[in-house]
């Protein structure tokens, strides 16, 4: 495990090796898995000083002191909600049963925000192991067990389950908010949630979710479920570049019309086409990638 100063070093080290790669009209990172504020702003910095540059829009996902956005701290996961609060209408399921693979950022968030919409989390999971209670769980308490002491396996009220057997708990949603290539062709006939909603990145091997598709469980791929970070990593460029900073408020509105906008488009085409989600995602993102082009 590196030291504070180590990660510092690490970071802006691979700026001093990318920095002519990158900036506000080149490509802009963000924030991805155990990348915390802090480091973006070690990141931006060093590109400051580097390109004599004052542009803060160079790498999002900052602290907010430091040009950062209000409400990226929460962004993909309620971005996410956004769309799973409208697919659970449209469907008209009453109290959904949830479970959660992850409890990152989140995953956390993601659970926090179900459990306030009176969704039953019935099953979550960390890098330790899982949990599960067909009640539902507490999720304030269990995250402040998690705070306090490293894990969510360490609240003693629920079931101890393995990060697998979460994938195959029978419940509405299954929310894979983790790694990549948890559901694979020898897990996929065993999964029985009807709907799979993609909040980590690649959860679902291809292979797998032909299975997953042939056996009637809908996807929400990745690309659609987690972009809520991305587009309020693009406000934050955008504030930086105005210098003119929103309310949290306006920024999640934004999210929220922006993502559902979004939603409905492929929700639309997946019907007319009668194609599944991720096809239906790619072939939205091809048209406007060739429209761009002309």
């Amino acid at each position: 495990k590196l030291s504070k100063k180590e990660l510092e070093s690490l970071s802006r080290a691979w700026v001093r090796a990318m920095y002519k790669y990158l900036g506000p009209t080149k490509d802009v990172p963000a924030p991805d898995v155990y990348t915390t504020p802090e480091i973006m702003a070690w990141m931006n910095e060093e590109y400051m000083k580097l390109t004599g540059e004052k542009n803060k829009g160079t790498f999002t996902g900052k602290p907010v002191s430091a040009g950062g956005s209000l409400g990226r701290d929460v962004a993909t996961a309620q971005g996410g909600f956004y769309i799973l609060q409208n697919i659970i209408k449209k469907k008209k399921i009453s109290k959904p049963t949830i479970a959660i693979q992850g409890f990152g950022n989140a995953g956390m968030t993601m659970a926090r925000l179900c459990f306030a919409a009176g969704y039953r989390v019935v099953a979550i999971s960390d890098s330790a192991g899982g949990i599960f209670s067909q009640r539902g769980l507490p999720i304030e308490k269990i995250i402040k067990i998690k705070d306090s002491e490293g894990s969510v396996v360490k609240f003693k009220e629920a079931k101890k389950i393995s990060n697998q057997e979460i994938l195959e708990l029978a419940v509405d949603v299954l929310i894979p908010a983790a790694l990549d290539n948890q559901l694979v062709a020898g897990n996929a006939s065993r999964i029985k949630a009807q709907l799979i909603f993609e909040l980590a990145n690649g959860p679902t091997a291809p292979e797998a979710e032909k299975i997953l598709s042939a056996r009637g469980i809908e996807i929400v791929p990745d690309v659609l479920a987690n972009a809520g970070g991305v587009m309020v990593s693009y406000f934050e460029m955008v504030q930086n570049k105005q210098n003119k900073y929103w309310t949290r408020v306006t920024v999640l509105k934004k999210l929220k019309d922006n993502i559902l906008q979004e939603w409905q488009t492929i929700y639309n085409l997946a019907q007319k086409k009668k194609i599944n989600y991720r096809t239906a995602a790619y072939m939205v993102a091809l048209q406007r990638l060739i429209k761009a082009q002309k």
